[in-house]
């Protein structure tokens, strides 16, 4: 069970990564339609960290628990 005092951090990480992911998907799609590398290349990161950062608070939570 998590702290008291993790829940504030873990509500900035989780919207952090939500965050990243949705403007991951924005910049993506308009470096797609425009033909530029730089934004979907750009896109394409922000994508990766935001899953990143949802992927480690979900095991950081899941790791005192039997599988």
């Amino acid at each position: 069970m998590a702290a008291i005092d993790d829940k504030p951090i873990s509500l900035f990480k989780k919207l952090g990564g939500l965050i990243a992911i949705i403007l991951g998907f924005l910049l993506a799609a308009v470096g797609y339609r425009d033909g530029s590398t730089e934004y979907l290349t750009l896109g394409i990161a922000l994508i990766a960290i935001g899953l990143v950062l949802v992927v480690l608070m979900i095991v950081r939570r899941n790791q005192g628990r039997p599988v």
